[in-house]
């Protein structure tokens, strides 16, 4: 997958489940889950012990393009890459992780939270950028805020958006997609409440129908 690719991916969904899963048991079902509900990529953040056998049993169901999130090292880049992941998403901008994805002809979304912090991801070569955590540092106001001098720049905001923020976001020009948690939460998940990620992803997907 290259880069045009992942941005095209995360256009068409418009919604990335952000996904912190406790158990590699809770892999295929959840795939079914989120895949039902009509999801059509996930990102398995490496918060876990068991991110890596997670991501690779996501990553063989077939019905999401599955990739790494949290990835702070450029030898979780390559950890994730074997274990699967079809793109990378990190907190924040390191050259090393970029230039490791580069290197393994991965995408990668780094995220920003400052001007400086776009500028070299420009000078990167990026196009698609995570900002995060997108509520705690003023939400759309200073997504727009960011957005506007970088005019050719696409976001995916993550943190601390739920469904009731989700429309607004997507209305903005300059979001490509959103990532969020609620979808299915660990507490979803221990519980085994599945149906339940199944509605709500749903729910999710046909508010990014136009």
């Amino acid at each position: 997958m290259t880069g045009t690719d992942l941005a095209a991916t995360l256009a068409g969904a418009r919604v990335m489940p952000v996904l912190t899963v406790p158990s590699t048991a809770t892999a295929a079902p959840l795939a079914d889950a989120l895949a039902a509900g009509g999801a059509r990529c996930a990102e398995v953040t490496f918060r876990t012990p068991d991110a890596e056998q997670v991501l690779k049993a996501m990553a063989a169901h077939g019905g999401l393009v599955v990739g790494a999130g949290t990835v702070l090292t450029p030898e979780q880049v390559e950890r994730a890459v074997a274990a699967g992941a079809r793109f990378v998403v990190s907190p924040g901008f390191d050259e090393e992780v970029v230039a490791k994805c580069r290197e393994l002809g991965v995408p990668v979304v780094p995220g920003i939270a400052t001007a400086t912090e776009l500028m070299r991801a420009l000078r990167a070569g990026l196009g698609t950028v995570k900002l995060f955590p997108a509520e705690a540092l003023g939400g759309l106001r200073t997504l727009r805020a960011l957005a506007a001098p970088f005019p050719g720049m696409r976001f995916v905001p993550t943190g601390g958006i739920d469904a009731s923020r989700l429309a607004a976001y997507l209305a903005d020009p300059a979001v490509l997609a959103v990532g969020g948690s609620w979808m299915a939460t660990p507490a979803h998940l221990e519980s085994g409440a599945y149906a339940e990620i199944r509605r709500l992803t749903a729910e999710a997907v046909e508010m990014c129908t136009p």
